[in-house]
């Protein structure tokens, strides 16, 4: 019983940093789409996909011509699981697949990110399916503004 112990409150100490970190993201989130004030000086007056807080170790992958069949296999995910609706986010999704109809690297993009998996043009992922349903709505419309101006 004094091995439970511990451990009970390793677990407890794990998911309560888990949960800090998942808030720290959606805040960062909010302050790159202009949704929140920031949380922090380190991202007061960032913008784009590496102007998240760079102290907690994450930044947003860069959504670019590059990686136009990724996202829109993101905005597939989200439309499939209901982080997106309406027109507008299939509209979106429907444009980019016609930028990029044979062109076999981007396709294979799209079928990573229909998988939840978000690539960016620098080098980073992001695993939609790792994300709190909150966290994943905001990723979504992220995912959804950025592609808009690749249109």
């Amino acid at each position: 019983m004094k091995f439970r112990s511990p451990l009970i409150a390793l677990a407890l100490l794990a998911a309560g940093a888990s949960a800090n970190a998942e808030s720290k993201l959606l805040d960062q989130l909010k302050n790159q789409m202009g949704g929140g004030a920031a949380t922090s000086a380190g991202n007061s007056g960032s913008s784009g996909a590496g102007g998240l807080a760079e102290n907690f170790g994450f930044s947003m992958p860069a959504i670019g011509n590059s990686t136009v069949g990724n996202a829109a296999g993101v905005l597939q995910y989200c439309i499939k699981n209901n982080y997106l609706g309406g027109g507008d986010a299939a509209s979106v999704k429907d444009k980019l697949l016609a930028k990029i109809t044979g062109q076999k690297q981007q396709q294979s993009g799209f079928a990573s990110g229909a998988k939840g998996l978000l690539k960016g043009g620098d080098g980073q992922t992001l695993n939609f399916k790792l994300l709190s349903s909150k966290v994943k709505e905001k990723g979504c419309d992220y995912v959804l503004k950025n592609a808009t101006r690749l249109l």
